[in-house]
């Protein structure tokens, strides 16, 4: 959709990756708010604010990660993150906190609830298989960290006929 945007209004760029537009050229003013217009009206946002920018592609990174990949890395998310959007990761904890209002260990821990629940309905993994692809430590560190955040056991969760769960923009 953006890549059609661009080409309607002339505008030549180099790529399009995770929501991002490398441009061959800065945009004039006017181009500028064309665009922002014709994105606007396809229900998107023209971001122009770096921390916003960056807010949004750590969001991106932590969701395609632990939401639409089998495993995984082995190292830690911090080192993770850094090397993935080539930035401090301290820098992008302390700009994620005081933009979200919450730390980045505690949204990406929310996220691999929500992946956690997501995976026992779909009973195809027994929580050991789910502790492995989620890289935790053991299934009691896993049973740890879903407690703690849902009030539940991950097996009384299991036993539950509706099962809560919550939209990933919302997290």
């Amino acid at each position: 959709m953006v890549q059609s945007k661009l080409e309607k209004l002339g505008i030549d760029f180099k790529s399009i990756e995770l929501g991002e537009v490398d441009l061959v050229e800065p945009l004039s003013t006017a181009l500028r708010s064309r665009l922002k217009t014709e994105l606007h009206k396809s229900g998107l946002e023209l971001m122009e604010d770096k921390k916003a920018i960056l807010i949004e592609s750590i969001i991106n990174v932590i969701v395609e990660l632990v939401h639409y990949s089998d495993d995984l890395p082995i190292k830690k998310f911090s080192e993770f993150l850094q090397d993935k959007l080539q930035q401090d990761y301290h820098k992008m904890a302390e700009i994620f906190c005081k933009t979200k209002g919450t730390t980045l260990e505690h949204f990406i821990i929310l996220h691999k609830v929500e992946r956690i629940k997501e995976l026992i309905t779909y009973e195809e993994l027994n929580l050991t298989e789910i502790s492995y692809q989620l890289n935790y430590s053991s299934v009691a560190h896993l049973s740890k960290q879903f407690k703690q955040v849902t009030g539940l056991t991950p097996s009384f969760f299991k036993s539950l006929t509706k099962r809560e769960r919550n939209n990933l923009e919302d997290l």
